[in-house]
C-alpha cells in the first residue's frame, strides 16, 4: 500500500513537478528558519568579540595615556617650579649693592611667624662659615628685610624690621623727612616716630635708610607711608607705614657685606719683606762697651777669662 502510494506520487510528480516545487519551497523555508537564528547568533557573537577586543585595546591605550598625562603633569609642575625659582633668583640678582658693599644670596629654611612667636624672625642657610656676622643686613628685591640676630656655622637667625625690637633711622624719599621706624609685630605694620608736626610728610612716600645706625647702607627702601595723622596734644605726627615685602612669600633673600678697604702700599711692602736670614751673632755686652780687648785668633780657650766665676778680692792669691 505504501509502495503503491509512493509510486503514484512519484508518477504524479514526474508529470506535474508539484512535489519538487513543494519540496523546494519548503526546504528553502526550513533552511531559512534554521540559518537565520544561527546567523543572528554569529553576528552577535562576532560583534561582542570585536567590541571586547576593542575595549581591551582602548583600556590599555587609556592606561598608557594616563601614565603619559601623569608624567606631563609632573614635568609641568617641575617646569613651573623652576620658572618660579628662576624669577625669584633673577630678582635677587637684580639687587644692586651700594658702593663698597657685596651681595650674597641665601635661602630661607624656616619661618617663625605669628602671635605665638617670641620674635619676628626666620632662619637662613648661611652662617659664620660664609662670612655672616651679627647685624649683617638682609634685603629682598622689594627692600630691607632685617638684620642677622645670631648665627651658627651654617645657619643664621634674621630679625625682621616688623619686630618691635627693630628700630631703623629712615628718611622719606620725596620730602626728606626723618624719623625712627619701629616695628609693631605681625600684621600690625610699623610706626614712624619723632616726626615733627610741621613735617611735610605725605601718604604713599617711600622711606629709605639713612645709614646713621652703621648697620644698613644709605638709600635702601624700607617701607611705605600708609597714614599720616595728628593725635591730641602730641608734639609729633602719628605716622603709620607698611613693609615692602611679604614675609609669608619670602623664600630667598640677599646678604649685604661691606667690602674691606684695600691695604695701604706701605703695609703691603712691610708684609711682603723677606725675613732677616743673617747668621751674624749679636755682640756681647763686653764687646759693646769695649771692656774686653781683642784677643788673638790662636789664643787657647783655657786662657780666656770665665765671666761666670766670681771676681777675686784684692790680696787673695798673691
Amino acid at each position: 500500500m505504501v509502495l503503491f502510494v509512493y509510486l503514484g506520487l512519484f508518477t504524479w510528480n514526474i508529470r506535474t513537478g508539484y512535489v519538487d516545487n513543494l519540496a523546494s519551497h519548503t526546504g528553502l523555508e526550513l533552511t531559512r528558519w534554521v540559518l537565520t537564528p544561527g546567523r543572528w547568533v554569529w553576528t552577535r557573537l562576532s560583534s561582542f568579540w570585536e567590541r571586547y577586543v576593542y575595549f581591551v585595546g582602548l583600556r590599555q591605550e587609556n592606561e598608557v595615556l594616563r601614565d603619559e598625562l601623569a608624567r606631563a603633569n609632573d614635568e609641568l609642575v617641575g617646569a613651573r617650579e623652576q620658572a618660579s625659582l628662576a624669577k625669584r633668583l633673577t630678582g635677587i640678582l637684580m639687587i644692586t649693592p651700594p658702593p663698597e658693599w657685596s651681595r650674597e644670596a641665601a635661602r630661607v629654611i624656616a619661618h617663625r611667624l605669628g602671635p605665638n612667636a617670641a620674635l619676628e624672625t626666620f632662619v637662613i642657610d648661611r652662617g659664620s662659615r660664609h662670612g655672616v656676622e651679627i647685624n649683617t643686613p638682609v634685603v629682598s628685591p622689594e627692600g630691607v628685610v632685617g638684620r642677622v640676630l645670631r648665627y651658627s656655622m651654617n645657619a643664621a637667625t634674621v630679625i625682621m624690621i616688623t619686630d618691635p625690637n627693630s628700630k631703623i633711622p629712615v628718611v622719606s624719599q620725596k620730602t626728606r623727612t626723618q624719623g625712627i621706624l619701629v616695628g609693631r609685630g605681625p600684621n600690625l605694620g610699623m610706626t614712624l616716630q619723632y616726626v615733627a608736626l610741621n613735617a611735610p610728610l605725605e601718604k604713599g612716600e617711600t622711606l629709605v635708610t639713612t645709614g646713621l645706625e652703621g648697620i644698613f647702607p644709605q638709600g635702601l627702601p624700607v617701607a611705605e607711608v600708609s597714614d599720616v595723622s595728628r593725635e591730641g596734644a602730641s608734639l609729633f605726627l602719628n605716622v603709620q607705614a607698611q613693609a615692602l615685602f611679604d614675609p609669608k612669600r619670602m623664600e630667598e633673600v640677599a646678604l649685604l657685606r661691606k667690602i674691606p678697604p684695600p691695604r695701604p702700599p706701605e703695609a703691603t711692602e712691610a708684609d711682603d719683606a723677606l725675613p732677616d736670614t743673617s747668621t751674624k751673632r749679636p755682640k756681647g755686652a763686653a764687646e759693646r762697651k769695649g771692656e774686653v780687648k781683642k784677643r788673638g785668633r790662636n789664643e787657647p780657650p783655657e786662657a780666656r777669662p770665665q765671666e761666670s766665676l766670681p771676681r777675686k778680692k784684692r790680696g787673695e792669691g798673691q
